[in-house]
């Protein structure tokens, strides 16, 4: 256990609200086209005085949180603040959003002061965590201009989103960026959001490994475990997995999971998996079978981005992350959090909008 979650302040009362971010530009994944995206914010008091502030974020489609209920769940936890510790232990398997943002709550309480959730040098002394340039699907010329943009900022770890278009196309694209720069120069990845079919999946990572890519994110539909695990045994590039691990609750799955597939990779999403205990979990698994992992955001907003980067560099990795995602939404909450050099950081000097 990297978290106590037992002693925290008692006579507590909570509340609920739903927001909706509206994207600044129209986001595509291999699932659709993002416009919008609705989130609640958790506020949990003491004689009427704020003591927390966190975040129930979703995705429709991807998360296993019942959209119908989520709702009736947040009347019922609000209602009985004194049971949030055992529902992260025992409870909420159902609505993992949920229990991300109880432990977002208890941990504030437990902190030092308001939006710091563990001792990081991120928060602490203002060290940045580096993350990779996030490329979404559009057209070809869409994408290469977001390409142009990310590069000139200084990234040296580029994420493509891939399957929307003509592969051959993004083919062309990855070619476009090879030829100008080397893999010491640009990391690349690619994230098919399970866009390949079975029989022509190794074929695409086959042509696709011809750039020298640092990795591919779910390649196929999870649930496919034993077509998933002939891959990852045969690929000539590496695989992460990512949509796989969602709704997979308690050590024995989780360890059954990574030693039946034996990807190279996993992605770890707090807001999806369950919180911070579940997401240090699927590490401690993982390490324990030479399994690389990496932090990823989930479209969350200020609140929650804040949280899971505190909670990455409190695990203290140098890889590059995938935390640039608060620059997403026009009406994203203002916070500390700033992208500079490629790296996110967050400035004291800046106050929160809450």
């Amino acid at each position: 256990m990297i978290l106590d979650l037992e002693n925290y302040i008692g006579n507590l009362t909570a509340t609920w609200k739903k927001q909706t971010l509206y994207f600044k530009k129209p986001s595509g994944t291999s699932r659709g086209v993002l416009l919008d995206k609705d989130y609640y914010i958790v506020s949990v008091f003491k004689s009427e005085v704020l003591l927390s502030t966190s975040e129930v974020s979703y995705i429709k489609g991807l998360s296993v949180d019942d959209e119908n209920g989520i709702e009736i769940k947040l009347d019922e936890v609000c209602a009985d603040v004194s049971a949030w510790s055992t529902l992260i232990k025992n409870g909420l398997f159902d609505f993992p959003a949920i229990k991300f943002a109880l432990e977002m709550s208890l941990l504030e309480i437990q902190g030092r002061e308001r939006f710091q959730y563990f001792d990081n040098t991120f928060l602490s002394q203002g060290k940045g965590i580096p993350i990779n340039g996030l490329i979404w699907m559009g057209t070809e010329e869409a994408m290469k201009s977001q390409i142009e943009v990310k590069l000139s900022e200084g990234f040296k770890c580029v994420k493509l989103k891939i399957g929307a278009i003509d592969f051959n196309q993004e083919l062309a694209l990855l070619e476009g960026i090879r030829s100008k720069y080397n893999k010491h120069q640009i990391e690349l990845r690619v994230d098919a959001n399970g866009a390949f079919s079975p029989k022509d999946a190794m074929d695409k990572l086959s042509q696709l490994s011809k750039f020298d890519l640092h990795s591919i994110e779910q390649p196929i539909k999870q649930g496919q475990i034993e077509e998933m695990r002939d891959l990852c045994k045969n690929t000539p590039l590496d695989i992460a997995l990512d949509e796989e691990l969602i709704g997979v609750n308690g050590f024995e799955n989780k360890k059954a999971l990574l030693e039946s597939i034996k990807p190279q990779y996993i992605i770890l999403k707090p807001s999806l998996l369950g919180g911070f205990i579940a997401t240090k979990e699927w590490i401690d698994i993982a390490e324990a079978m030479d399994i690389k992992w990496w932090i990823t955001s989930a479209l969350e907003s200020n609140i929650g981005l804040n949280a899971i980067a505190q909670f990455t560099s409190y695990l203290n990795t140098d890889m590059y992350q995938g935390l640039g995602t608060g620059g997403l939404y026009e009406n994203n909450i203002a916070s500390p959090l700033e992208i500079r050099d490629a790296n996110l950081f967050y400035n004291p000097s800046k106050q929160w909008g809450i």
